[in-house]
């Protein structure tokens, strides 16, 4: 493959296909972090939130599966080689998750929507690659290191299936099949999500495209003559890197970030087809279009300083548990939910 393509259209290739069974779950599985929050919330349902937490299980099984074969070493997973950072989990987290409250939609939410005609996540979309670069690489990066400082962590790989090996003896792969094992059964564990066989089948999806991210990016490191971080899908650096590739894809390089990231558009595209959803949608309040502006800038200066997104962190870094995915989507959850009551109850009476 990489003989025939190359190494850089056959990642984004790679990563394309994973993010294709994304966008479809989104759109046919109604895949969705902040609409599981809001159902929780105030519709009086976890079935979305349970699918969430299926697909981290099930993301955890596959990686620590690969791990367990010799497919990939977890230990070169950008997730474990930095330091962990309470201060930089919470704050990027309660402002990711407020801006996702504020937006209507995650960045993952943004793409499978501007997949399905929706021109205002489509604007959603490239202010969120913007804010995320201006943060990562641009004028708020030295704000950003200078408030969230990061150290890279190579002696020790920052994950609690590390950890635990440490203190048990046990193979990394054990320990992390058995957590995954155990949180997948959990989800399981009321019939609501059981007897619902396509949000089931969906919410399985989701962790499987996530696990073939780090199966894809390791097979490329192995047989690709350039070097290739272990990485798998996250959506907010990856936009701003698509963003830009639109503008100047002459001086920069495909990469699997911008396949999985068109990968979900063309899936939520294919999706919307599929149902006959699809249809051209525009905003006609400007103050509605305001607010998601404003949502989707904090989104991506959020993303960036927690090191990720819902999908990211949320299953991604979830997938190999690194300290930081818990306490990331712990705060984006306290930060969508506040954001929910501001804008759906206010604060000035209680919730009903």
């Amino acid at each position: 493959m990489i003989d025939l393509l190359g190494q850089q259209l056959s990642t984004a290739l790679l990563g394309g296909l994973g993010g294709v069974v994304l966008g479809l779950a989104a759109r046919l599985g109604r895949f969705c972090t902040l609409g599981g929050i809001e159902d929780a919330l105030y519709g009086d349902s976890n079935l979305r939130l349970r699918m969430w937490g299926f697909a981290i299980g099930i993301a955890i099984l596959g990686t620590f599966a690969l791990e367990g074969a010799g497919v990939i070493a977890l230990e070169n997973a950008l997730y474990l080689q930095v330091e962990f950072s309470w201060t930089a989990a919470v704050a990027g987290g309660l402002i990711f998750g407020y801006g996702m409250a504020l937006a209507g939609m995650c960045g993952f939410g943004a793409l499978a929507r501007a997949g399905g005609g929706d021109l205002r996540a489509f604007i959603i979309v490239v202010m969120l690659g913007l804010s995320a670069y201006a943060t990562l690489t641009g004028p708020l990066a030295p704000l950003r290191e200078m408030l969230f400082p990061r150290a890279a962590n190579f002696l020790r790989p920052d994950g609690l299936a590390h950890d635990l090996r440490a203190l048990t003896g046990l193979p990394v792969s054990i320990i992390g099949g058995g957590l995954g094992l155990v949180l997948s059964a959990a989800m399981l564990w009321r019939v609501n999500l059981r007897r619902d066989y396509v949000s089931f089948l969906w919410a399985g999806a989701v962790g499987l495209a996530v696990v073939s991210g780090w199966a894809a990016t390791a097979w490329i490191a192995a047989n690709g003559f350039d070097p290739q971080r272990l990485i798998s899908h996250t959506y907010a650096a990856p936009v701003g890197e698509s963003v830009l590739y639109i503008m100047q894809g002459s001086v920069r390089a495909l990469s699997f970030g911008i396949g999985s990231v068109v990968g979900v558009m063309v899936g939520a595209a294919l999706g919307a087809f599929w149902q006959g959803h699809f249809r051209w949608e525009a905003c006609e309040d400007p103050r509605e279009l305001r607010r998601q502006i404003l949502g989707a800038g904090l989104m991506g200066i959020g993303a960036v300083i927690a090191m990720g997104c819902t999908v990211g962190q949320g299953i991604s870094a979830a997938s190999t548990l690194a300290y930081s995915a818990p306490v990331t989507l712990a705060a984006i959850f306290a930060g969508a939910t506040f954001g929910l009551r501001q804008l759906i109850v206010g604060f000035g009476q209680p919730a009903e």
